[in-house]
């Protein structure tokens, strides 16, 4: 069924119960908004510091906006392209889009001008809903995008080169007979990360998005009682994906403008959420302000958290150790997936393999994996290869990209991720690094992660991050950048001895303190350290060339 007939079902069995939170932490306390007086004011986000609504209300706000699409001659097959920083109006927005049978196209909010426009172009969006954040970046290129594209905004004053969406959805019914969809019908495009240049376009059914509600569920037996909080950037499939096992069951969500430790343990604390999902750097963030003593713990209600997963890169598992000792009663998992398969699930730990921490897991509900060699042959177990995962979110295309649709997806619909990993005697899944992030020195395969692992288990040491760089003789050799702690001190004679502890050809053979650049999805952008220090990888000039 489409993913729009849960919120129906979520209305019949939940209306009146609060369905959504927004807490934004710059706001003070004071001014808390209640979906009764939702309707009478001007839904500013930045004014208030708690809003809420229930799932009627939700449903009722979906239901605005797509008579208002439909006003506008939006039919099937249409775009709608999502700016949003996360807010209470993001998932109503989201739905409202669906039910008319048009494409969901959501935007990473770090968008440059130039790459919104891209975006909108190869996606080809029929309307632009963006934010009050977004404002100069949308007037750079508005004249341009507009000639062929509506542009609604939601917030307080209109920009003059839009429409405002709070009026005009307020002027809509908040009634609609949804279009008569199947789960072979097409539901969004989501964008890759870009990472390596201007992001592909990822063509999704309402089949993988369905699917993803079920495997969430699967994997973390959300109920109804839960409460999910929110932190990643909504445009992600990781963050909406893991709301999805809560939708499905009509547990509340809320959505956390903020990533300090207080601000995470404040919401967790107030609002009883039972599960959260974090990036890496929040959840050392945690760790270290409560070794710091700048958070104490009993200043929090946190009894009723029982499960905290991260996804999206790989998981230190020293991190872990660290964490189950401060948090023993947490359930622990980590997610494994890509935009190209529906966000996270694809692959996972489960909570019942703690002991297999620093895996990755195995094959989530309703997915198969395998692990291949440079001719898709199967390799061996304990042999390094290229992971693929096969399963019914899959995306169904590259949007108007058939050359690299056919470079990762085969006829027989495995999805070569990219990522290189190995699996162990018990059938777990270990990532060993991306497989354009291989350094190749002296004929020699390093691959990063397993570096970043051992440094990361220096008790002075936050985060790490090993590229290659160019190399007369070796090709490549490797550079750790490496993050301190706060209130520690190191030198990089002390770093190079603690590494003596790798074999000869790990260890760094340069060192550098800065922070780690990452990506509001918390992958650690490695073309950006690149480009810092000696330009492309020898790997990533010989796929351009």
């Amino acid at each position: 069924m489409p993913i729009i007939d849960i919120l129906d079902k979520n209305c019949e069995m939940y209306g009146d119960e609060i369905a959504l939170v927004e807490i934004n932490p710059e706001v003070t306390e004071r001014r808390r908004v209640t979906w009764k007086e939702y309707d009478l004011i001007e839904p500013n986000p930045m004014t208030h510091y708690r809003r809420e609504i229930t799932w009627n209300v939700f449903n009722e706000k979906a239901n605005r906006f797509a008579n208002l699409l439909r006003k506008r001659g939006v039919k099937k097959g249409d775009k709608v392209a999502i700016l949003l920083m996360n807010c209470l109006e993001w998932l109503p927005i989201y739905f409202g889009i669906l039910k008319t049978g048009a494409l969901a196209v959501p935007l990473n909010f770090r968008y440059a001008s130039d790459e919104i426009k891209y975006c909108l172009d190869l996606a080809e969006v029929d309307i632009l809903v963006f934010g009050p954040e977004f404002i100069g970046r949308v007037e750079e290129i508005a004249e341009e995008i507009s000639k062929n594209r509506l542009l609604f905004f939601v917030g307080g004053n209109c920009p003059t080169f839009a429409e405002d969406y709070n009026s005009l959805t307020a002027n809509c019914s908040s009634a609609f007979t949804n279009e008569p969809l199947t789960d072979d019908d097409y539901a969004a495009i989501y964008f890759s990360s870009g990472t390596t240049g201007f992001p592909k376009a990822i063509l999704h059914r309402h089949r993988a998005l369905m699917h993803s509600c079920r495997c969430e569920q699967n994997h973390h037996h959300q109920n109804h009682d839960d409460v999910f909080l929110c932190i990643p950037p909504l445009y992600h499939t990781g963050a909406k994906m893991h709301w999805f096992g809560s939708f499905l069951v009509g547990g509340r969500a809320v959505l956390l403008k903020g990533t300090k430790p207080e601000t995470i343990l404040k919401a967790v604390s107030k609002e009883h959420c039972t599960i959260v999902w974090l990036l890496v750097p929040w959840a050392q963030d945690i760790l270290d302000a409560i070794d710091r003593g700048d958070v104490k713990l009993e200043d929090y209600e946190l009894d009723q958290w029982r499960l905290m997963h991260i996804g999206a890169q790989p998981v230190p598992q020293s991190l872990i150790q660290r964490w189950k000792k401060i948090f023993p009663h947490h359930e622990y998992d980590t997610n494994y997936g890509l935009s190209e398969s529906i966000g996270p699930g694809c692959v996972h730990l489960g909570v019942e393999n703690i002991n297999k921490v620093g895996a990755i897991g195995k094959a989530g509900f309703g997915w198969e994996t395998k692990i291949v060699d440079e001719k898709r042959q199967l390799v061996k177990r304990g042999e390094v290869g290229e992971l693929a995962v096969k399963g019914p979110g899959v995306m169904d295309c590259y949007y108007n990209d058939p050359k690299a649709t056919a470079e990762v997806l085969d006829d027989e619909r495995w999805l070569y991720t990219g990522d290189m990993a190995m699996e162990d005697e018990d059938g777990f899944i270990f990532l060993v690094d991306r497989k354009k992030d291989v350094i190749i020195s002296g004929g020699e395969n390093i691959y990063p992660v397993q570096i970043e692992d051992f440094l990361r288990t220096n008790d002075k040491i936050k985060d790490a991050a090993v590229i290659g760089i160019p190399h007369k003789r070796l090709g490549e050799t490797t550079l750790a950048a490496i993050e301190i702690k706060a209130g520690c001190e190191a030198t990089i004679d002390e770093m190079n001895e603690y590494c003596l502890k790798l074999p000869r050809y790990k260890r760094p053979h340069e060192i550098v303190f800065m922070e780690i650049p990452r990506n509001p999805t918390g992958k650690i952008e490695k073309p950006k350290l690149r480009k810092m220090f000696g330009g492309d990888s020898l790997v990533d000039a010989q796929n351009k060339a």
